[in-house]
């Protein structure tokens, strides 16, 4: 059984541009990370992975929902996110060549 995020990374979210087409590998990751800091938050106030009031699973299952939660976040980012990565990679390449000019 897979989790409802993956599936949904597959099916609705589209694939964006390949890591091997950026010209600064290491500025794409830093993009995509901070992607994945975005997505936690976001689906963190969504209330994914919230515990139940009927069961309260304590401070254990909180930690661990939160865990899962970044891991959400981080598999979204990794199979193409909502696009930030990809408007900050470009900013920042852009200014980089703004800044050479």
């Amino acid at each position: 059984m897979t989790d409802p995020i993956s599936a949904l990374a597959r099916t609705a979210l589209p694939q964006k541009q390949a890591q091997s087409d950026k010209t600064d590998p290491a500025l794409w990751k830093v993009a995509k990370e901070f992607e994945a800091v975005f997505l936690n938050e976001m689906l963190k106030h969504s209330g994914l992975n919230k515990t139940s009031d009927t069961f309260g699973g304590g401070a254990g299952e909180e930690a661990f929902g939160s865990m899962l939660t970044s891991q959400y976040a981080k598999q979204l980012s990794s199979v193409g996110g909502i696009g930030i990565a990809q408007h900050i990679y470009d900013g920042l390449i852009n200014k980089g060549k703004t800044d050479d000019q």
